[in-house]
């Protein structure tokens, strides 16, 4: 039966809190420590919090309770942004911060790090400093600008952005075993590719594609799963110890299945032939589309849409400078940022277009991702390269099989030759964001004008006033 200590009455608190991410926590501490901590602090911090929160909302208590005048504390980054703002908007919705550096190197064991530091009190301090600046207010973000931790989320963002499933245990094939797998006979007659999809992550979009599986059971019993006899004995041996041993009842008692199957995401893309992805941590904020059938991994935000119009207005600036300010920095700034649906995109105003405007974003945006799309794959260096292997009508392989034949024919883009294989190797989107050659920076200059006439808004507007403008939008639409 845990009880939070007491802290005991002192004028000023100050410290260097210890950090541990929200998934780390569980590793690190334990679920059972976890669930009781969070439980405890359960309407006082979001779930999903990191450790440092928990230090952070003990001070503003504290000091609520007039136990101490002032605080000021250590975080990474990460303070600034999802479930852990929350703490920060707390302590300003119960006093002030009064003084923040919101990112400073921090460098520890030779490696370089990006932390924030707060200092708040009861409201009494009348001052704000900001990174060295005298600055009217400080938000829950530790910016001066538009608030935007006051946006809300708007209803006709939901039901449209989601992370890909979690799978806990090796699911993961290669090509080579796949094509194995999809040639195999099963004593049920039915082909291995009903339990068998592509699977894209992170490193998929922003590199090369590695041409992985996924052996996908979803919705399956057991009794109805095990007669894809071949996938099912390699979900016994690389998956199942996994799960036996695992802390959740759930994941224990249907191992052969993801742990997370992603039952809303699979509803929502349900029919659609591609859908846009992201990834949820990156350097540059790019999208892309995915193929229908492609079962996107918890590294990916997807969103179930598959019109231009859509992705364009995502790969602009607009978007991008919201997203930005409303997601997380990790650690080490030039790792990048993390996307988080409900704070980037379901607080995101989406612009009410004519149709002559709609047209022009999505002319703009199918331009940038052939451009793209050539540019990764030269039909210098590649060639197409059908495989052929047993499907079910209106299963996963469904759009790649032949109208009255039971045969998937899955194009597949290959090198032409080794020499093209070396070249193909350093063509990736990371990489061509880095560089940014001329005709890519003028495909999204153009994709930009697109979605700034939609807004009716001046291109040359600086970051900090298309905050401002986006989030006055945010709360009309709200």
């Amino acid at each position: 039966n845990p009880a939070e200590p007491d802290w005991p009455k002192v004028d000023f608190i100050v410290g260097n809190p210890p950090f541990l991410g929200d998934k780390m926590m569980r590793r690190e501490l334990g679920d059972d420590y976890v669930d009781k901590l969070r439980a405890h602090f359960d309407g006082r911090i979001p779930g999903q919090s990191d450790l440092c929160c928990y230090w952070f909302e003990k001070a503003r208590a504290h000091i609520e309770q007039g136990h101490c005048k002032r605080a000021g504390l250590l975080a990474t980054q990460g303070i600034r942004g999802g479930a852990n703002r929350e703490v920060l908007k707390r302590i300003n919705e119960t006093g002030g911060i009064f003084w923040a550096v919101s990112d400073k190197n921090w460098i520890l064991d030779g490696a370089t790090v990006h932390i924030s530091i707060a200092a708040f009190d009861n409201g009494a301090e009348e001052s704000r400093t900001l990174d060295g600046k005298a600055v009217i207010k400080i938000n829950a973000n530790l910016t001066s600008a538009a608030n935007i931790v006051d946006a809300h989320q708007i209803q006709a963002n939901r039901d449209i952005s989601y992370q890909g499933p979690v799978k806990v245990g090796k699911f993961d094939i290669d090509f080579e075993t796949a094509v194995k797998l999809f040639r195999e006979p099963n004593p049920h007659g039915k082909p291995n590719s009903d339990v068998i999809c592509p699977l894209r992550n992170g490193q998929d979009i922003t590199g090369r594609s590695r041409e992985m599986f996924a052996l996908d059971f979803f919705k399956r019993s057991i009794e109805d799963a095990s007669p894809y006899q071949k996938p099912f004995a390699h979900v016994i041996e690389f998956v199942k110890p996994l799960r036996d041993v695992s802390k959740r009842e759930g994941r224990r008692l249907r191992w052969w299945q993801h742990g997370e199957t992603g039952d809303a995401m699979r509803v929502a893309i349900a029919g659609l032939t591609r859908y846009v992805a992201t990834t949820r941590v990156a350097k540059h904020r790019l999208f892309a589309w995915l193929p229908g059938n492609v079962l996107p991994d918890s590294a990916l935000i997807i969103f179930a849409r598959s019109d231009d119009l859509f992705i364009g207005i995502l790969h602009s600036r607009i978007h991008e400078v919201w997203a930005l300010a409303q997601g997380t920095q990790l650690r080490e700034k030039e790792s990048g940022f993390r996307y988080t649906p409900s704070t980037c995109f379901e607080t995101f105003p989406m612009p009410k277009p004519t149709a002559e405007q709609e047209q022009a974003i999505a002319d703009a945006a199918r331009e940038l991702n052939e451009l793209r799309e050539r540019w990764l794959n030269p039909p210098e260096w590649t060639r197409e390269e059908v495989l052929e292997f047993p499907g079910t009508p209106g299963g996963p392989w469904s759009r790649y099989i032949a109208p009255g034949t039971n045969t998937v024919r899955y194009p597949r883009i290959v090198p032409k030759d080794d020499a093209s294989a070396a070249l193909l190797k350093k063509r990736t989107l990371t990489n061509l964001y880095n560089e940014r050659p001329a005709w890519l920076d003028l495909a999204h200059k153009k994709l930009d004008a697109a979605v700034f006439a939609a807004y009716g808004w001046d291109s040359g507007l600086t970051d900090a006033d298309l905050l401002a403008a986006l989030l006055a939008l945010n709360q009309a639409r709200a």
